[in-house]
């Protein structure tokens, strides 16, 4: 990697930019200094398929000059911004620069309205039709790459909308997980549990937790090697919010409920991270989101948030 990151390539950068231009310039000049002698009927005397003449007709000279123009107009900005390796640019211009005077901008506007939300209840932004509209696209932006559009998840990202919940779903648990993240995971049981039949015995009995169809052999089998599992899912599977153990007594499935799938689970373990965007948004932000999020699965005030137009409803 630091191969792609010493002062060669910075060199390498320059000079091919430099020559490129340079090289149009050459080009331009060339093609405007060199001369054909005309034949007598005024062409090169070149001619394709029996009937095609080119003509020894000079290029207009403004074509040429708007060339030329370009050229300069290159260089030029090459010399006040940055484009050529490291080289910042006289006027010391940075998209990232750009970008935090954006966010600067962005906050003047923008934080009172934010700081009026931070000092309320979440439950009460939840209920105002414009935290909900601002919380949805919020949401949009920053969750929808996970969580989807309508927020009813994936394979491996909970479906946000119904009620179950890993780490439990109080505005303030909500909060903390976005404001935080979660780092969640599910360690390889393979060994603990027993042999390849053992496995395949507890995710029948798995599945049977949750009223899914099981080899009722197996799940006798699977009850008591159960046991390797209920320090985190418990006696009866129930799950503990405490930990993100999820309960397998419900029909809730974040990566699949077949046998296949929760026998890989045992085997191999999962590994989930939720990421923090306490730095990224800043609290007052993730406190109107976190109200939207709960919104999701709760109705905080319907006959409020349905006045509001193009505001998603459930």
């Amino acid at each position: 990697m630091a191969d792609f990151t010493s002062g060669f390539w910075d060199l390498y950068i320059i000079v091919i930019t430099v020559l490129a231009i340079l090289g149009c310039g050459v080009l331009l000049w060339s093609q405007s200094t060199h001369k054909v002698e005309p034949g007598s009927d005024g062409t090169t005397g070149h001619v394709w398929d029996e009937d095609l003449t080119e003509l020894n007709t000079p290029l207009p000279r403004w074509w040429m000059w708007l060339f030329y123009i370009t050229i300069v107009f290159a260089l030029v900005y090459l010399v006040l911004y940055p484009g050529l390796g490291s080289y910042a640019g006289k006027l010391g211009w940075k998209s990232s620069g750009a970008y935090q005077e954006e966010l600067v901008k962005a906050d003047a506007d923008y934080g009172p309205l934010f700081a009026k939300y931070a000092s309320q209840d979440l439950k009460a932004v939840a209920a105002d039709p414009q935290a909900h509209a601002i919380g949805e696209r919020m949401f949009l932006t920053y969750c929808a790459q996970c969580h989807g559009s309508d927020a009813r998840g994936n394979k491996g990202y909970p479906d946000l909308t119904d009620k179950d919940w890993l780490y439990g779903g109080e505005p303030s648990v909500i909060k903390a997980t976005i404001m935080k993240g979660r780092n969640g995971m599910m360690p390889p049981m393979g060994a603990a549990v027993g042999s390849e039949a053992d496995i395949e015995n507890v995710a029948h009995y798995v599945k049977s937790l949750s009223g899914l169809t099981a080899d009722p052999i197996k799940v006798s089998f699977g009850k008591t090697k159960f046991g390797a599992c209920i320090a985190c899912h418990g006696a009866g599977g129930v799950g503990n919010q405490a930990l993100g153990a999820p309960n397998l007594s419900d029909k809730v499935w974040l990566y699949g409920g077949s046998a296949e799938t929760i026998m890989e689970t045992i085997r191999k373990g999962r590994t989930n991270t939720m990421p923090s965007f306490h730095e990224f948004l800043g609290e007052s932000k993730v406190h109107v989101l976190a109200a939207y999020v709960w919104s999701l699965s709760n109705d905080p005030a319907p006959a409020s948030l349905a006045a509001a137009p193009g505001v998603a409803q459930k």
